[in-house]
């Protein structure tokens, strides 16, 4: 009964004096787990500066569209308009409503040299304008694939880790004779410190990816209305016109 009893004091000795905290994991790791660790710990600081950049970037936008909107119906001449925010357009909305007026007033001068038919104007406003809408949402979705890449990718470069410390930690066992707790939960802990890293990554980067990917595909939605509309606008006066 003492034996036992020295025996279990004695192994929760020599557990307690091997240090699990995630420091000292990542210091007794292996080389092929610290790399690991350490591109998943950049993955995981990098998805959040995106994520911040992202949130913040599209509360920008949409604020500025709300700007440009209020000034665009509140009945002011589209020409004071453009003279205005033409040459410095502050958001994608701005920038589609600038490269329009910029083919609008173009036609002003091919009109001095001879008449020009409405429908080849009307057709090259309209492109003009998808071209910009198009270019705008590839730089707002700058990024975008790193988070999925990220949130697709990170769970199983943490299992690599942790297979690879897993088998460090039988390569152990093997060499020592030893199968007690305190011969196995250090390598044990170190390997599945792996995978936690990986799923501290993965999580965050999966979650904020359909959040900003909804939310860019409504501001998407939201600017190729404002397209629409405005290309109306225009034809009618063309019509007018003509």
């Amino acid at each position: 009964m003492e034996s036992n009893v020295v025996n279990a004091a004695a192994l929760a000795g020599s557990v307690a004096a091997h240090d699990l905290s995630m420091w000292s994991l990542f210091l007794r790791a292996d080389w092929v787990v610290k790399a690991v660790m350490i591109a998943l710990f950049i993955a995981s600081v990098w998805c959040w500066a995106i994520i911040i950049e992202k949130t913040m970037g599209l509360r920008r936008l949409n604020a500025r569209s709300d700007e440009f909107e209020r000034s665009f119906w509140s009945g002011r001449s589209l020409e004071d308009l453009y003279d205005r925010i033409g040459a410095q357009p502050r958001d994608p909305m701005s920038s589609i409503f600038a490269a329009a007026m910029r083919e609008w007033r173009r036609k002003t001068v091919r009109s001095d040299e001879g008449r020009e038919h409405s429908g080849g104007l009307q057709e090259r406003i309209e492109r003009v304008m998808q071209i910009t809408l198009t270019r705008e949402m590839e730089r707002a979705e700058r990024y975008m694939t790193f988070l999925a890449t990220t949130g697709s990718t990170s769970p199983f470069i943490g299992l690599f880790g942790t297979v690879w410390g897993i088998m460090n930690s039988f390569q152990s066992i093997a060499a020592t004779k030893n199968t007690s707790l305190a011969v196995v939960a250090p390598g044990i802990a170190e390997a599945l410190f792996a995978t936690a890293l990986g799923l501290l990554a993965a999580i965050p980067a999966v979650v904020a990816y359909n959040k900003i990917s909804r939310d860019l595909d409504r501001y998407a939605s939201r600017l190729e209305g404002f397209t629409g509309e405005f290309s109306s606008i225009l034809s009618r006066e063309l019509e007018e016109k003509d």
